[in-house]
């Protein structure tokens, strides 16, 4: 086949391609795209030819249009761009990753298309997401948040979800539960991760004071308004913001609000000219923003336009089986900050934490290890170390007598005057989980599986029936 045979069938080799091509003409519209292209956006042809090729809304080419200097993109100023990984929006909304490859065709100088290949990174993705959750399985941590309930298993899989897209997010949640961490990471697992994250308290300042926080002012707009001053939104352009306590945002500033989410657009107090910001809106609260819709405290249109993609955090209560690790995260956050306190807690210590209903949640739970180890910087956590509250918990044990003086440090004073029974007393009051018989004695996942090998505890055994004495 000569040169001239392998041009007439051109297309038809292009179409055999796994990598998605278009080319875009120096006006920005697609001119020509192939099928696999087709496959791996959702677009037909018909639906993509003659469009801007901002209909693939790739976070790389919002950047290159940013940044663009005698042309509309970037491309056509630099000639080229090599293997740059990227995300676009598929048509039914989700994301993908691409490797994306781009040059410029020229003819006698002249600019007169780009060619751009994408190739999909779907299965890469999906295996280091497999990674991360067996090493977040092994860590028992996930961006800050700590636990291995189903509950928050649950949890961890959405907030990945979410981040691949781009829509507004709601975090509901009781006070507590730790929905500035889900916020976070749905920040830190996105496309915006490396632009601003800004969280602001909406109930933190009362109405004349949250519109400027928000959106800024110009200089005059108030008494007291002696320079023009960026707003919130400003501050998050091209990242995210999280909006906390969004039940609390009075109604006049709801409507801003909401005009803010469908236009993108803000006006500073005191001025009329609008403000353009890409901005990705995460909202956080502990109210029943339903209840309030149908009694009239909250905008109906807002609530359906930040109520996109919910999230709920569960409470305490409902994932009581994350009290050992969270504990033991609590513990040793401690010592590590004050280079003193407890190793673990004892198992009568720990019936008390998992009998508490814990209205206070996560934050009543660490509040209440830092009470203890106030009382305490040596040996586990007991009974009586804990808060009063917290010993008068329905069905708890009674607290124990006082303890005996501790013995001479031997050459192991880490350990226990029978590490091996208490080895297996832990593995008995966990039901065999080796990370929370590590968060009741105050060691990691590791030193209690050399534990059970240099004693020869059978985990089996253990669960089964009577530990060996």
């Amino acid at each position: 086949m000569n040169q001239d045979s392998v041009k007439h069938y051109l297309e038809e080799i292009i179409e055999t391609m796994n990598e998605g091509l278009f080319i875009v003409g120096p006006d920005g519209r697609l001119s020509m795209v192939n099928g696999a292209l087709e496959r791996l956006t959702g677009f037909s042809r018909a639906e993509l030819l003659g469009r801007p090729c901002t209909v693939l809304n790739c976070d790389a080419c919002r950047i290159s249009r940013r940044e663009g200097r005698d042309h509309w993109c970037r491309l056509f100023d630099e000639r080229k761009q090599s293997r740059k990984h990227c995300r676009i929006v598929r048509k039914d909304g989700s994301c993908v990753d691409v490797v994306k490859n781009a040059t410029l065709l020229m003819e006698d100088g002249r600019v007169i298309a780009g060619v751009e290949t994408l190739t999909d990174l779907s299965e890469l993705v999906e295996r280091d997401r497999r990674i991360e959750e067996l090493s977040r399985h092994w860590d028992t941590g996930f961006h800050g948040m700590v636990g291995e309930s189903p509950a928050m298993l649950r949890l961890y899989a959405i907030l990945e979800k979410a981040a691949r897209s781009d829509a507004p997010v709601i975090i509901f949640g009781e006070s507590g539960t730790g929905k500035e961490l889900a916020a976070h990471a749905i920040h830190t697992l996105g496309w915006r991760a490396d632009r601003p994250f800004i969280q602001f308290n909406c109930a933190a300042l009362n109405e004349s004071l949250l519109e400027s926080e928000l959106f800024g002012h110009v200089k005059g707009a108030f008494t007291g308004a002696i320079r023009h001053r960026e707003g919130r939104f400003e501050a998050a352009d091209g990242g995210d913001i999280f909006l906390d306590e969004i039940g609390d945002v009075p109604p006049a500033t709801q409507v801003k609000l909401l005009r803010v989410l469908e236009s993108k657009r803000i006006e500073r107090v005191g001025d009329n000219r609008p403000i353009d910001v890409d901005v990705r809106v995460i909202t956080a609260t502990n109210r029943d923003l339903g209840r309030m819709v149908a009694e009239g405290a909250f905008r109906k249109d807002l609530f359906y336009r930040i109520n996109v993609i919910p999230i709920h955090v569960p409470p305490l209560r409902e994932r009581a089986q994350d009290i050992p690790l969270l504990a033991g995260h609590f513990l040793a956050d401690i010592r590590r900050r004050t280079g003193r306190g407890p190793r673990g807690l004892t198992p009568e210590a720990l019936h008390l934490l998992t009998a508490h209903p814990w209205p206070g949640n996560v934050r009543e739970l660490k509040s209440a290890l830092e009470y203890a180890c106030v009382l305490t910087d040596t040996g586990p956590v007991a009974p009586g170390h804990l808060p009063p509250a917290i010993q008068g918990a329905p069905g708890a044990c009674p607290p124990p007598a006082p303890a005996a003086p501790a013995p001479a440090p031997g050459p192991h004073p880490a350990l226990p005057a029978d590490p091996r029974q208490a080895l297996i007393d832990a593995l008995l009051a966990t039901g065999g989980n080796k990370s929370r018989a590590a968060a009741l004695l105050g060691v990691s996942r590791g030193t209690v599986q050399n534990r059970m090998r240099r004693f020869g505890v059978d985990l089996r055994r253990v669960v089964s029936g009577p530990g060996p004495r």
